[in-house]
């Protein structure tokens, strides 16, 4: 590997990058609405699946349930104030 080319990797403008794909998501979901949201993640995990067949781990999915376990409980609290 070239040290340039890391170097310019890691001193990329992350916050510019990050901004911009929030502003694709948006106008994707505001051209073609919640349905470009669902297929950008099914995609995402089809390739996710293709490099790594074997994710995600048991371990993991449960670690992802107990995570959305807990945002259920936070919003439901919410809605109760």
């Amino acid at each position: 590997m070239d040290a340039g080319h890391l170097r310019a990797f890691a001193n990329r403008d992350w916050r510019a990058i990050a901004r911009a794909k929030r502003e694709h998501h948006v106008r994707l979901f505001r051209e073609q609405g919640p349905a470009a949201m669902v297929r950008i993640a099914r995609e995402l995990f089809a390739h996710a699946r293709a490099v790594n067949p074997d994710w995600p781990s048991e371990r993991e999915r449960e670690a992802d349930l107990a995570h959305h376990v807990e945002l259920k409980r936070a919003l439901a609290s919410v809605r109760r104030r």
